[in-house]
């Protein structure tokens, strides 16, 4: 009796096996198109709280530095901030650093108008001017999410989510 126990097969048989990658390749299928548009939104995310530092770095510069400082958004998602009639950057970013492929539309106070640059006072205050950046609006193409980066009238910079409405969240804009 204990010679039939002994027999028996340990293992996988190939249907098993074959089962077993048609799953593996099935869950596969799902999880790959929702982890790029993850990846795509991460971008979003980067490039959004890196403009927002960036500005952050430039008001508190010209409050540490008692000196006009500016912000410089690049064409990209890229900047560099500077002290006014100063070539040499305090602090800089290239888009490659994660935010490569965003889309960014940055606009002055009548939202019409491109801006790329804003400069801060030695108060942390935004020194008054038509073209002055205001808001930059990041998105990517395969992406679902939207973010904006709007500057306060006190200098703040502060990240939110157009697409909620008003009130709704915190992070509403």
């Amino acid at each position: 009796m204990s010679a039939c126990l002994k027999s028996a097969s340990r293992g996988f048989t190939l249907i098993e096996l074959m089962i077993s990658v048609a799953l593996l390749a099935l869950l596969l299928g799902i999880a790959v198109p929702n982890f790029q548009t993850w990846a795509l939104n991460a971008q979003v995310r980067n490039a959004a709280e890196s403009v927002a530092n960036g500005l952050q770095r430039a008001r508190a510069e010209a409050v540490a530095r008692n000196t006009d400082v500016e912000f410089v958004l690049g064409a990209d998602s890229s900047w560099t901030v500077k002290v006014v009639g100063d070539l040499t950057p305090i602090e800089s970013r290239a888009s490659s650093e994660g935010s490569k492929n965003v889309t960014i539309e940055a606009l002055a106070a009548d939202l019409a108008t491109v801006a790329t640059t804003i400069t801060y006072n030695n108060l942390g205050g935004v020194k008054p001017a038509a073209d002055s950046l205001t808001r930059v609006n990041v998105s990517i193409s395969g992406g679902t999410r939207i973010l904006r980066v709007q500057v306060g009238t006190g200098g703040n910079a502060r990240m939110c989510d157009p697409t909620l409405a008003t009130g709704s969240s915190p992070r509403a804009c």
